[in-house]
C-alpha cells in the first residue's frame, strides 16, 4: 500500500512564486507549459526561449497559438531569447519542451549552469544517472539527481513518454498489491502526440497508422526503468530495472488528444476482480499526500459501463491529470485485461513534468 511521506523527508513550499524558464516555448508542449504556468501558485515565467529564427520576437508574434484560450497576457509581449543558459539568469528551474535534435546538449548546458531542468525530451530518459519519474509511481528515483555532478544544484529530471505514463499509472496499484510479471499493451494514440506539424491530414483522417517510430521500444524500456529499484553499489546509485516483461504494439488514430491503451496483465499472485478494483479505488501516493498543486485528487478513476473510457468523454478528468480505467475482465492468456486512457499533452507531457517539478521542490532539490 502507498505510504505517507516520511517526516524525515525534506519538504519545502515556496513563500513566493519562483522564477522559471520555458525552453522551446513555441511548440505544442511549450505552449502547454506556458498555459499551465500562467496562474501557477509556486512558479512564475521569467524567460521563454525558442529557435534562433524566433529569438528577439514577442511571444505572441513568434508563436502559432493552438490552445483553446488566449495567450496569457503576462507573457504575450515577452521577448523570446535564444536557448542558452544566460536566458535563464535568475532562474533555478527550467522546463524543457525542446526538440529531441537539440535537447541533449542544451539541457546539459542549463544543468551545468546550476539550473534544475525538468525535461519532456527523450534525450536523457534512459541515462543511468537521470531519474525517469512519474510522481505517483517512483518518487524515490529523484535521489539519482544528486549523482549527476553538475554542481550548484544543477540536474536533469525527465518525464517519460506520453504513452508510458498512462500505462504505469494504471499498473502501479497492481504492482504494489499483487506484483506484475507480464504486460501486453496495444496503444491507440492521438495525433497531438506527434507534435507540430504532426501527421498529415491525408494520412490521419479515416485511417489508422499501425506504426509510431521507436514508440514500442520506449514503452518497454521505460516501464522497466520506472518500476526498477534504486540500488546502491559502493558510492554509486543506479536503477536496477524491474523484471516485468512488457510487449507493446502502437498505433496512431484520428483522435486529437488522449491515448487509449488496451492492456493485458499477468500478476505475481492470483487476484479476484473485486481485489483489483479495490487497489485502483484506494490508490493515492506522495503527490496527493503532499497536496501538490497539479496533483489529481484521484490518480486513477474507475469508470462503470461497457464502452469506457473514451477520449472525448474522459481525457479531461481531474484536469487531464488522471488515468481512467474500464472494461476490467478476465484474460484467457494472462490474468486480467482492461482499457486505460490518459491525456497525452497534459498528464503525458507538460502537466506531468510540472507535477514532477512540484515534487522536486517539495522534496528540497532546489535547496541542495
Amino acid at each position: 500500500m502507498p505510504t505517507e511521506p516520511s517526516s524525515s523527508e525534506p519538504s519545502y513550499r515556496p513563500t513566493g512564486r519562483l522564477p522559471v524558464a520555458v525552453l522551446g516555448a513555441t511548440g505544442s508542449v511549450g505552449q502547454r507549459f506556458v498555459s499551465l504556468l500562467a496562474d501557477h501558485p509556486w512558479f512564475e515565467i521569467q524567460a521563454l526561449t525558442a529557435s534562433e529564427r524566433s529569438a528577439g520576437k514577442p511571444y505572441r508574434e513568434a508563436c502559432t497559438w493552438l490552445q483553446p484560450h488566449a495567450i496569457p497576457q503576462a507573457v504575450a509581449a515577452m521577448e523570446l531569447s535564444p536557448t542558452e543558459p544566460e536566458a535563464a539568469a535568475g532562474c533555478r528551474l527550467a522546463f524543457s519542451a525542446l526538440d529531441d535534435r537539440i535537447s541533449g546538449e542544451a539541457e546539459e548546458a542549463f544543468a551545468g549552469a546550476g539550473i534544475l531542468v525538468v525535461s519532456n525530451s527523450k534525450s536523457y530518459r534512459m541515462h543511468p544517472r537521470v531519474p525517469l519519474v512519474v510522481p505517483e509511481v517512483n518518487p524515490d528515483h529523484l535521489d539519482l539527481a544528486a549523482t549527476q555532478g553538475y554542481g550548484q544544484g544543477g540536474a536533469i529530471l525527465t518525464n517519460p513518454n506520453c504513452s508510458t505514463i498512462g500505462l504505469v499509472l494504471a499498473l502501479k496499484p497492481l504492482v504494489d498489491a499483487f506484483g506484475v510479471e507480464r504486460v501486453h499493451v496495444v496503444s491507440l494514440q492521438a495525433v497531438s502526440g506527434a507534435g507540430l506539424p504532426g501527421v498529415p491530414s491525408i494520412q490521419a483522417i479515416d485511417n489508422l497508422i499501425p506504426y509510431i517510430g521507436n514508440e514500442e521500444e520506449k514503452i518497454e524500456a521505460e516501464s522497466a526503468k520506472i518500476f526498477g529499484t534504486l540500488a546502491e553499489a559502493g558510492d554509486e546509485r543506479r536503477i536496477e530495472p524491474a523484471g516485468i516483461t512488457v510487449s507493446a504494439a502502437c498505433n496512431r488514430v484520428p483522435v486529437i488528444d488522449g491515448h487509449t491503451l488496451c492492456v493485458s496483465v499477468g500478476l505475481g499472485r492470483r487476484a479476484e476482480l473485486d481485489e483489483v478494483r479495490a487497489t485502483w479505488e484506494g490508490f493515492s501516493a506522495e503527490p496527493q499526500h503532499r497536496g501538490l498543486p497539479t496533483a489529481p485528487a484521484k490518480p486513477v478513476h474507475i469508470l462503470e459501463g461497457d464502452a469506457v473510457p473514451q477520449p472525448r468523454l474522459h481525457r479531461d478528468l481531474d484536469g487531464g491529470m488522471a488515468a481512467s480505467v474500464g472494461r476490467l475482465r478476465p484474460c484467457p492468456l494472462f490474468d486480467w485485461k482492461f482499457v486505460t486512457l490518459s491525456h497525452n499533452t497534459l498528464r503525458g507531457a507538460a502537466g506531468g513534468a510540472l507535477l514532477l517539478a512540484e515534487l522536486a521542490v517539495a522534496r528540497g532539490l532546489l535547496e541542495r
